[in-house]
């Protein structure tokens, strides 16, 4: 009778084992269908967020041109002081202009259906 618990202890250890096992082959095997499909549908190719991906020299140009050429850098340490407000506040200015620069910057339109050229029924 304590052989029987002793072969029923293996057997379950044996089992537990060839579950994980089996649990890590199908994990593995699932990964890399996902993976070919994702490969083979060319979607590999628009992930934007891949290491080593470069964009095309004209999405390069075209973030050139939006970037502004004014980098701004303010103390962290120290009083602050009516020149450094003063420069602060016409900093802001110009990057509110640049926002009210936009048609409607900050309508509810702009993230519409219509907007994004998604159909509605």
């Amino acid at each position: 009778m304590r052989e029987e618990k002793v072969r029923k202890i293996t057997r379950g250890g044996r089992n537990l084992i060839l579950l994980g096992v089996l649990s890590v082959l199908i994990a593995g095997a699932t990964t890399g269908v996902s993976l070919a499909i994702y490969h083979n549908s060319g979607d590999i190719y628009l992930d934007r967020s891949r290491p080593g991906f470069l964009p095309d020299q004209e999405e390069i140009e075209q973030e050139e041109e939006n970037e502004p050429d004014v980098i701004y850098d303010y103390a962290t340490e120290g009083d602050v002081t009516v020149e450094g407000l003063t420069e602060y506040l016409e900093k802001l200015d110009l990057e509110i202009k640049l926002i009210d620069a936009y048609e409607k910057p900050f309508d509810m339109e702009i993230l519409s259906d219509e907007h994004f050229g998604i159909p509605t029924e």
